[in-house]
């Protein structure tokens, strides 16, 4: 199955969180927060949206800052990933 997003979405994977604190402390996956860093997956072909020219300017491969409570959570195949606007990405990562 293939997720295609439209106008100005971008579909995200979560990048895996660390197990471990820098110190070697093990955290439970209930003291685990949702990864703020998410690599792109697919884009949304931007356009006119609420009147306004949408411009998208990631692009598959990229991995970005989200939003810490950002878009709706999908899963398929097994894999989680979510689906987010465009103007909910902070930032991209270098």
């Amino acid at each position: 199955m293939k997720l295609t997003p439209l106008a100005d979405r971008v579909l995200l994977k979560p990048v895996e969180a660390m197990e471990t604190t820098a110190s070697g402390i093990i955290l439970s996956t209930s003291t685990k927060e949702k990864p703020v860093i998410s690599q792109v997956m697919a884009v949304g072909p931007g356009g006119m949206i609420d009147g306004h020219e949408v411009k998208m300017v990631v692009k598959v491969g990229d991995k970005v800052v989200v939003a810490k409570y950002a878009g709706t959570e999908v899963k398929l195949d097994d894999q989680e990933y979510s689906i987010v606007r465009q103007s909910d990405i902070l930032a991209i990562v270098e």
